[in-house]
């Protein structure tokens, strides 16, 4: 458990200090004691957080609906979107991760395809976190007037370590993925969609020069910027044509993960113990997730983008496929796609935050746009190399 802790004897002080619950808005007779005196000793913690956060009867009322028993500890955690607030139970029944959608995740259809196939990956033995239901029901989602909430098993394990053990293992596993989730396309009732040939990711290139143009950041470098726009629009229009003319149309869609890099895989010993987030699971084409996996397991950053080197790890790129190959088998053509979509990828994983906020987590955009450009000319220098080398493995 990660964040600030309070357990229930360290917190009586703060107790004290909390005024009633909000009875117009939770009727208390719905909130199990042992959680309400839990979450009534988190609430100050819990209401101060940034952005998003539980309102302390809305977490109370929640967790009631679930068989928990008495809760010993909860503890706010800030990793994940910022958008979908999170906390850590420690209870008698043992430790979960607890949380609430974020916004534009709640339509019902994504959700019962979402657990639809975690109940799939859970009973193949795929090392996903466990959904609880709630007493009532035995649904694997809560539904309290317009928010949604999961309980899961708490995963524990380490981050990456850019080895290309893990890198191999992250590749294999997701082949494994792919493999349990190859037959659940027929009945598909989730979203569709991806980053490739994307009109949103030409919109978001076409709008970032009127973001940032009030940053100061880019005082003197105006000129820059637009050539840099330039160069990623027509970057991402080539890297779009290349996979169209490998035949991508023609591969046949599945469900797949959408979101496989390491910040969602937890890691002990060189191999994945857990793998996390399937709030973007969607149907697409496998291929789609093994070049954005081989682009994020492969990346060489961290700290200021601009001190980023332009090379990625091509140990660490070898084994995820290698990895990958292990379970998937690649057909030929899958990895002649998979450099220009790697570069698809690397360009459509920038533009949101950017169009958004003019950033991209505590770095200005224009920055990691510059980064963005250098990295691009240097995958599509060696990207053909690379997957070559991968195939013949």
């Amino acid at each position: 458990m990660r964040d600030s802790v309070v357990d229930l004897p360290a917190a009586r002080n703060i107790q004290r200090r909390l005024t009633r619950a909000a009875t117009a808005q939770y009727h208390p007779t719905l909130i199990s004691p042992h959680v309400h005196r839990a979450v009534r000793c988190r609430g100050t913690l819990l209401q101060s957080q940034e952005p998003a956060t539980f309102l302390t009867d809305e977490l109370a009322v929640a967790l009631s609906r679930y068989d928990l028993g008495a809760i010993e500890s909860i503890t706010v955690l800030s990793k994940g979107s910022r958008q979908s607030p999170k906390v850590g139970v420690v209870c008698e029944r043992g430790k979960f991760l607890f949380k609430r959608l974020a916004p534009g995740r709640t339509e019902l259809d994504r959700l019962r395809a979402k657990h639809r196939i975690l109940r799939a990956l859970v009973a193949a033995g795929f090392p996903a976190p466990r959904p609880i239901s709630t007493m009532s029901g035995g649904q694997t989602f809560l539904q309290i007037r317009d928010s949604i909430y999961e309980l899961y098993e708490f995963a524990t394990g380490q981050s990456f370590s850019r080895s290309p053990d893990e890198a191999r293992d992250a590749g294999a596993v997701l082949g494994k993925f792919h493999e349990v989730t190859t037959n659940l396309a027929s009945d598909w009732m989730g979203p569709s969609g991806d980053y490739h040939d994307a009109s949103g990711v030409r919109a978001g290139l076409c709008a970032i020069r009127s973001r940032l143009n009030s940053h100061d950041s880019l005082a003197g470098h105006e000129v820059e910027l637009a050539s840099i726009a330039k160069f990623l629009l027509s970057q991402y229009d080539n890297a779009a044509d290349g996979a169209s003319k490998e035949g991508i149309a023609a591969l046949p869609g599945q469900v797949i993960h959408s979101d496989w890099h390491p910040g969602n895989l937890l890691f002990r010993g060189g191999r994945v113990q857990a793998v996390m987030d399937y709030d973007s699971v969607r149907l697409s084409r496998r291929v789609i997730d093994v070049a954005n996996g081989a682009l994020q397991f492969s990346i060489v950053g961290g700290g200021d983008p601009t001190l980023w080197p332009d090379y990625l790890d091509e140990a660490c790129f070898r084994s995820f496929l290698i990895g990958y190959q292990t379970v998937g088998s690649l057909l030929t053509e899958e990895f002649a796609c998979v450099p220009h979509l790697m570069a698809e990828a690397l360009i459509a994983e920038c533009v949101p935050p950017i169009t958004r906020t003019g950033t991209v987590g505590r770095w200005d955009g224009f920055r990691v746009l510059q980064m963005v450009c250098r990295k691009l000319k240097w995958l599509g220098a060696n990207g053909n190399r690379l997957a070559g080398e991968a195939l013949h493995k």
